[in-house]
C-alpha cells in the first residue's frame, strides 16, 4: 500500500474555495449532486459571510474533498486508503465507499446544525503549540477543576495539540501553557468546541439519524482518526462517524498507523495545507493538492505505488 488521501477539518476553509477547484467533469458533477441534496446551490456557500456558519464550513469541505478525489480517481489514480480529519472523515467514508454521498450531505448539514446550535457563541477551540500532551493535559484538568469547560481536544503531532471549551477557559489555559513553555497559542477558525464531552448530546442526536442510513463495506482502507485504527465494518464506521464530533482526534496516531500499514505519500485534498506539513513529518512524503498540478499529483502516486 503506498498512497492515502487525507481530508480536512475545519479551519482550512477559505472564500472561494468551492469555486477555485479544477475545472473537471467529475467536480462539477459533484458540486450539482451536492446542491440537489441540499435543495439549493452550494456554490453560494463558499463566501465570506456564509463560511461565518459551521454548516457551510462542514458542507464546503465536505464537498472540495469528495469532488477533488473523484477528479483524481477518475484520471486514473489509485489511492489504497483514506483518513479524514474531524467532518473530514465524511469525505473520507464516502471516498472509501462505506457512505453514499447524498447521504452524507444530509448527515453532514444536520452535524453542523446541531454543533452550531449547542454553542452558538462564547467556545471554541484553541491551538497549542510547543507543549508535549501531558504537561498541557495537567493544565487543563487543573483549569477544569474551576468549573471553567475546556478540554483536550485534538493530538495532532506531539507538540501541536487543540483545546477546545469556553472562551475564558482557553484563554486561562494558554495563558499557563505558555508560562509552562509552550511557544504561541492561536484561536483556531471554528466557533464550536469540537472534539470533547460538551458536543456528547449532539452526538447522540446525530447517531439516532444515522439509524435509517446503510453504510457499506469501503473498498478502500478505512482509517478512523478517532479511534487511530483501520474501519472495516459498516455498523462501526457509523457509529464512528456520528460520534466524532464528541471525540478527541488522534491524527497523529493515525499517520503513525499509515505508515505501519505500508503508506510513502499522503495527499490532502484541499483547500489548505496543515494535514500535508503534519503527513511530511511521519510519513515519507506529502503533497497538497492545493498547491500542486493534478498531473503532478497523479505521477507522484504512480511512483509511489511502483516503490519508486
Amino acid at each position: 500500500m503506498s498512497t492515502l488521501l487525507t481530508f480536512p477539518g475545519q479551519g482550512a476553509q477559505r472564500p472561494g474555495m468551492l469555486h477555485g477547484l479544477p475545472d473537471h467533469r467529475a467536480v462539477h458533477e459533484t458540486l450539482a449532486q451536492t446542491s440537489d441534496a441540499l435543495g439549493h446551490d452550494v456554490l453560494a456557500l463558499d463566501t465570506a459571510d456564509s463560511l461565518q456558519s459551521t454548516v457551510s464550513v462542514q458542507l464546503c469541505l465536505l464537498a472540495a474533498g469528495v469532488a477533488t478525489a473523484r477528479a483524481l480517481m477518475a484520471d486514473g489514480a489509485r489511492p489504497e486508503a483514506v483518513a479524514g480529519l474531524s467532518i473530514g472523515a465524511y469525505a473520507a467514508a464516502v471516498v472509501a465507499g462505506a457512505l453514499a454521498y447524498d447521504d452524507a450531505v444530509r448527515l453532514v448539514a444536520l452535524r453542523g446544525r446541531l454543533m452550531a446550535d449547542a454553542y452558538p457563541e462564547g467556545f471554541g477551540m484553541t491551538a497549542i503549540l510547543g507543549l508535549e500532551a501531558p504537561a498541557l493535559e495537567a493544565i487543563v484538568a487543573r483549569v477544569r477543576a474551576t468549573g471553567l469547560p475546556v478540554y483536550v481536544a485534538n493530538f495532532n503531532a506531539p507538540t501541536q495539540l487543540v483545546i477546545a471549551g469556553a472562551d475564558v477557559a482557553m484563554a486561562r489555559v494558554a495563558a499557563l501553557a505558555q508560562e509552562a513553555g509552550a511557544h504561541g497559542a492561536r484561536r483556531v477558525a471554528i466557533a464550536v468546541p469540537s472534539h470533547c464531552p460538551l458536543l456528547d448530546d449532539a452526538a447522540a442526536t446525530l447517531a439516532q439519524a444515522f439509524a435509517p442510513v446503510t453504510l457499506r463495506r469501503p473498498t478502500l482502507r478505512l482509517f478512523s482518526a478517532s479511534a487511530a485504527r483501520e474501519l472495516r465494518d459498516p455498523a462501526r464506521i457509523a457509529a464512528d462517524l456520528a460520534a466524532n464530533m464528541a471525540l478527541p482526534v488522534r491524527w497523529h496516531e493515525t499517520l503513525l498507523l499509515a505508515r505501519a500499514c505500508g503508506v510513502r505519500l499522503a495527499v490532502e485534498m484541499p483547500p489548505g495545507n496543515v494535514l500535508t506539513r503534519l503527513a511530511g513529518a511521519v510519513l515519507p512524503e506529502a503533497v497538497a493538492c492545493a498547491e500542486t498540478r493534478a498531473d503532478s499529483v497523479r505521477v507522484l502516486m504512480d511512483r509511489a505505488s511502483q516503490g519508486d
